[in-house]
C-alpha cells in the first residue's frame, strides 16, 4: 500500500449542465410515391394475415379477442412515438429495439457511405383489429394527401410513415430467437424419451392488470390443451416482467419439435420462449489437490458482510472456509447437496476470502454472506456432478427474492445482510447471448442495484468451445510462440459473434468482469497440452462486449487463470479443445475432496468467474478504505449514498491497457482496419486491467482525489482541481486519470433504458479536450471517448510530457453534468468522482504536497 492518504476534493460548485450538440449522419431516403410503392402491398398483406387469424381464433374453442404486436421497423429514431402509439384506443406500446445491423438498400443508405449499415429502431406496439384499421386508415389518407393535419398527438406517425422500412406481426421466429430451447428439448428427450419438458415463456408486459391475467389464463389453457401444467409464473411491473414457467408431456414436446405451427407458438400473448435450468458452472474436476492448507483460528472475522455470494452450495467446513461464512439456505437446498458437489461455491468463497491461493493475500477481516442459488444436476451421473439451476423454478424470480431477502426481508422475517454493498455473480446463461435486447435477469439487476444502492459483480462468461486453426497439426505444430499468439487472437475475433457477453453481463449498472489469461502459479508437466499465450492477454474463453448501445463492456479484467487446450488430430484442419484438467496453471483455490471428511483440499481453476470472486474481494478490501478515509477527513459526512458509487469508480479507476493494449494492437492491426482496432480492443478488454493497491493510495509523485455528490436533470457540479507549479516548464512524463460512475434507474420498455446520464467535462465543455490539452499537455488514450459515455462509468486516461506552463493558482475544472436520457428523473443521481495526476517515480517532483496543500484549507464539510 501507497504511504500517503487519498484525497477529498472541497465541495464543488454548482452550474448548470453543458449543452451538448448530437449532430446526425446523413441518410437517403425515399420520396413519398417511392414509400407508397414500396409499403402498400406491405399494409395490405399485413391486414389480410391479421383477418385470417382473426377467423382462426374465432372458430377456436378458446373464442379469444384477437391481438397481435407489430414490429415497425424505421431507419433512424422517431422521438417520442410512444405518446402517439396511446393516442389511439387499441394500441399498447410494448417496447422498442435498437437496431444498428440494417443492410442499405437502393431506398436508404448513408449518403457519404453507402456500403454501411444502418442504425434504426424496432417498435412494439400492439394492436387489436380496430387500432390496425385506423392506423391504416391513417396511411391511406397520408399518401393520399401528404399535406394532412394529423389529428392532434399523431403527427408523430407521419414521421413514421417517412422513415418506416418494414412493418410485420411478431411471429414464431422472434418468440424462438433464442433457438437453443428447442436443441435442449432435443438433448433431453434423447435423454428421457418419456420426460417432461419444461420451459420459460416470458409473456408481453401489459398495463392493465386485467390484460395480464387474461394473457396468462390464455397461455395456461394452450399448456393445458397439449397435457401440461403452469408450475410457477412472476411478474415485476417495476422491470415490465411477466413469465409463466410451463410443463408439458413428452409426446406434446416430440409435436412442437416436428411441427412449429402449433397454438401454443403461435400464441401472440408471448414474446419468448426460453429453456431452464441454463445457468451452469460446467463440470469441475478433483484433480490437482494439494494438501496441508491450514489458517489460524485467530484470523477469524468479526466484521459484518460488505459481500454477498449468489452461487453454488460450499464445503463451509472447509479449513479455509470455517468460521469466515454465513450461509444461508432457507430452501434446504444443502439437504441434497452432497460435500464432492460443492465445487463452485467453494472456489468462489475461496477466492473472495483468501484470493488466489497462489500468493499468500491476508483473509479477509468480514464475514461474507452466501445463499445458494445453485444445486447438482439431478441427471447428471458423474461425479463431482455438473451445478446448475434447477428447472423447477424461474431464475429472475428466484434472484429477486434472494435479493429481497438480503436487503429488505422476507415476509415477516428481518433483512439478513443488511450492510452488503457488493453481490457477487459467478454464472453466465449460456443458453442466452447478449444481442441488443436487454435480458430480464440485467434489467432485474440494474433495478435492485438503485433499489437497494448495491452493486453487482457480475461475470463476462465463458466459451470453451474450440478453436479452429485453419491448418493442419503439423503447420500449427510449427508456428512460433508469436505466431501461435496471432492465430489465435484473429480467429477468436472472427468468431466473435458466438463469443458474446452471457446474460446477465449485459448489466448496465453491474460492474462486468473478464478474464485476464494470468496468474501466478509455477506450471509443471503440462504432457500434450498447450498454453496458447505466453504474452499476458485476455482470456481465450473470457466473453466478449461490447455492451447495451456500445457501451463498454465488460468493464475491466482481472486475473482469471491461464488456460490450457489439446490438439485434435485428423485429416483435416486441427482444432484447439479447452482443458478441463485443472492442473497447475490456474487460480488456486480451495476445494471439497473425492474422499469423505477430508477439508483441506485444494485445486487449480479458471474463468471469468473466478476473475468476478477476485473483484468482488477487492471490492471488499477497498469499500473499508474508502470508510476509514471519510472517517478521518470528513467524520461528518452521511456516506451511506455515495458510498457504492465510489466503490464502483475506485474498482475502475487504477484501469488502463498499457502493454496488453499494444500487444493486442500488434497482433490485429493490418492494413486496413487501423481506424478498427481501438473498438476491437475494448470489446475484448473494457477499461483494461485495474491496479487495485496503486489505487488506495498516493506517494509524491502521484494525487489520487474522490467526489462525491447527487444531481437532477440539468444540474452540474464543478471540481477545481489545483495544479502543481512544479510540474512547470517540465518535460516529464505525466498521467491524468478521471473516472466517474453511478447508478442509474431504468426504464425497461424505451429504447434508451437508462434514466440518468452523467459525463465529466474540462472547463465549460466547449473544446474540452483542446483546452485539457492546453492546460496539462495530455491526450487521451486507450478507450475512444464516445463509447465511455455510454454506459454508466466513464473512465479516460491522459498522458503527455511536452512542457507547459503552470502559475501558483492555476486550476483544472473538471465539470460533472446530468441529464435524463430516456425520460424523467425523479431522484437525484448519486455519483462517485475520482481523480489521478501522477508523474514517474523517483522524478523529483511533489505533486501530492503541492495538490495537498491548495485544496486542504477550501474543503468544506458537506
Amino acid at each position: 500500500m501507497a504511504e500517503l492518504p487519498l484525497l477529498l476534493f472541497p465541495s464543488p460548485e454548482v452550474a448548470d449542465r453543458t449543452k451538448r450538440k448530437m449532430v446526425p449522419g446523413k441518410v437517403h431516403m425515399p420520396s413519398v410515391t417511392r414509400q407508397g410503392e414500396r409499403l402498400s402491398p406491405v399494409f395490405q398483406q399485413l391486414q389480410t394475415s391479421f383477418n385470417a387469424r382473426c377467423v382462426e381464433l374465432q372458430q377456436s374453442p378458446s373464442g379469444i379477442d384477437p391481438e397481435q404486436v407489430l414490429v415497425i421497423e424505421t431507419i433512424g429514431n422517431i422521438e417520442n412515438f410512444a405518446n402517439a402509439v396511446k393516442k389511439i384506443p387499441g394500441l399498447e406500446w410494448m417496447g422498442e429495439i435498437e437496431t444498428d445491423e440494417i443492410v442499405p438498400d437502393e431506398d436508404f443508405y448513408d449518403a457519404k457511405k453507402p456500403e454501411k449499415d444502418l442504425s434504426g429502431r424496432l417498435y412494439l406496439v400492439m394492436t387489436n383489429q380496430t387500432a390496425l384499421t385506423q392506423m391504416l386508415s391513417l396511411w391511406t389518407q397520408y399518401q393520399a394527401d401528404t399535406s394532412m393535419t394529423f389529428q392532434h398527438g399523431l403527427t408523430k406517425f407521419r414521421d413514421v410513415f417517412l422513415h418506416l422500412k418494414d412493418i410485420r406481426r411478431w411471429g414464431v421466429e422472434d418468440r424462438l430467437a433464442e433457438k437453443e430451447v428447442f436443441d435442449i428439448w432435443q438433448e433431453n428427450l434423447e435423454f428421457d424419451s418419456q420426460r417432461n419438458i419444461r420451459f420459460e415463456a416470458e409473456l408481453w408486459y401489459r398495463g392493465s392488470e386485467d390484460k395480464r391475467r387474461e394473457g396468462e389464463s390464455i397461455v395456461a389453457g394452450l399448456i393445458q390443451n397439449l397435457g401440461g401444467s403452469i408450475i410457477s409464473q412472476c411478474i415485476i411491473p417495476s422491470i415490465a416482467y411477466h413469465s409463466v414457467l410451463g410443463e408439458i408431456p413428452a409426446q406434446a414436446a416430440l409435436q412442437i419439435l416436428e411441427q412449429l405451427e402449433v397454438d401454443l407458438v403461435k400464441c401472440e400473448n408471448i414474446m419468448f420462449f426460453r429453456p431452464t435450468g441454463q445457468m451452469a458452472t460446467g463440470k469441475e474436476p478433483v484433480e490437482g489437490d494439494i494438501t496441508d492448507c491450514t489458517v489460524s483460528a485467530e484470523d477469524l472475522p468479526e466484521g459484518d458482510p460488505v459481500v454477498a455470494v449468489l452461487d453454488g452450495m460450499p464445503l463451509e467446513n472447509h479449513r479455509l472456509l470455517a468460521g469466515r461464512l454465513i450461509i444461508d439456505d432457507p430452501d434446504d437446498w444443502a439437504s441434497e447437496y452432497p460435500a464432492t458437489d460443492r465445487q463452485h461455491g467453494t472456489a468462489m468463497t475461496s477466492l473472495i476470502v483468501h484470493g488466489d491461493l497462489n500468493g499468500d493475500p491476508a483473509p479477509l477481516s468480514r464475514l461474507v454472506y452466501v445463499r445458494p442459488i445453485l444445486h447438482p444436476n439431478p441427471i447428471d451421473y458423474n461425479s463431482p456432478r455438473e451445478e446448475c439451476v434447477p428447472d423447477n423454478i424461474l431464475f429472475v424470480d428466484y434472484i429477486h427474492r434472494a435479493v429481497k431477502r438480503i436487503m429488505e426481508g422476507d415476509g415477516d422475517d428481518e433483512a439478513v445482510a443488511p450492510m452488503v454493498k457488493v453481490i457477487n455473480l459467478s454464472i453466465g446463461d449460456r443458453s442466452r447471448h447478449f444481442s441488443q435486447v436487454m435480458s430480464p435477469l440485467a434489467r432485474l439487476l440494474d433495478w435492485l442495484s438503485v433499489k437497494y444502492n448495491v452493486l453487482f459483480v457480475i461475470s463476462s462468461g465463458n466459451h470453451p468451445e474450440p478453436i479452429d486453426t485453419g491448418m493442419s497439426s503439423r503447420e500449427f505444430e510449427a508456428l512460433s510462440a508469436s505466431e501461435c499468439e496471432t492465430l489465435i487472437v484473429r480467429k477468436i475475433y472472427e468468431d466473435a459473434r458466438h463469443r458474446r457477453l452471457l446474460s446477465p453481463a449485459e448489466s448496465i449498472n453491474g460492474l462486468t468482469v473478464g478474464a485476464l489469461h494470468q496468474d501466478t502459479s509455477q506450471i509443471g508437466y503440462i504432457g500434450n497440452l498447450i498454453n496458447v499465450f505466453d504474452s499476458e492477454l485476455p482470456s481465450p474463453v473470457s466473453a466478449f462486449g461490447s455492451g447495451y448501445r456500445r457501451a463498454i463492456k465488460p468493464d475491466l479484467l482481472f486475473s482469471g487463470g491461464r488456460v490450457l487446450y489439446s490438439q485434435s488430430f485428423g485429416s483435416g484442419n486441427s482444432s484447439l479443445q479447452f482443458s478441463n484438467r485443472r492442473i497447475a496453471p490456474g487460480n488456486q483455490v480451495a476445494a471439497p475432496s473425492a474422499q469423505a471428511g477430508e477439508l483441506n483440499k485444494r485445486q487449480f481453476c479458471c474463468g471469468s468467474s473466478n476473475s468476478a470472486a477476485l473483484t468482488s474481494r477487492a471490492a471488499s478490501i477497498c469499500y473499508d478504505y474508502l470508510l476509514s478515509i471519510i472517517a478521518e477527513q470528513a467524520p461528518d459526512v452521511d456516506f451511506s449514498a455515495f458510498g457504492v458509487p465510489i466503490l464502483k469508480a475506485i474498482l475502475v479507476h487504477g484501469c488502463s491497457w498499457d502493454e496488453l493494449g499494444g500487444k493486442l494492437d500488434e497482433l490485429l492491426r493490418t492494413d486496413d482496419n487501423g481506424r478498427q482496432i481501438k473498438n476491437w480492443i475494448s470489446r475484448w478488454v473494457g477499461y483494461g486491467v485495474p491496479d487495485i493497491e496503486k489505487t488506495l493510495g498516493c506517494n509524491e509523485q502521484r494525487a489520487t482525489l474522490l467526489g462525491f455528490g447527487q444531481l437532477s436533470d440539468g444540474e452540474a457540479h464543478v471540481y477545481n482541481l489545483p495544479l502543481p507549479p512544479s510540474l512547470s516548464a517540465q518535460r516529464e512524463w505525466r498521467k491524468f486519470t478521471v473516472t466517474l460512475a453511478w447508478l442509474s434507474p431504468v426504464a425497461s420498455t424505451t429504447q434508451r433504458y437508462r434514466e440518468a446520464q452523467l459525463w465529466f467535462d474540462f472547463e465549460d465543455g466547449k473544446k474540452s479536450r483542446e483546452k485539457l490539452k492546453g492546460k496539462l499537455r495530455v491526450t487521451g488514450i486507450d478507450c475512444d471517448s464516445d463509447a465511455t459515455r455510454r454506459g454508466t462509468v466513464q473512465h479516460e486516461v491522459f498522458e503527455g510530457e511536452s512542457a507547459v506552463a503552470i502559475s501558483d493558482g492555476d486550476a483544472l475544472q473538471i465539470k460533472v453534468n446530468c441529464r435524463k436520457d430516456a425520460r424523467k428523473i425523479d431522484h437525484p443521481i448519486a455519483y462517485g468522482l475520482v481523480v489521478s495526476l501522477e508523474v514517474a517515480e523517483g522524478v523529483d517532483l511533489p505533486i501530492y504536497n503541492e495538490i495537498r496543500t491548495r485544496i486542504t484549507p477550501t474543503i468544506q464539510i458537506r
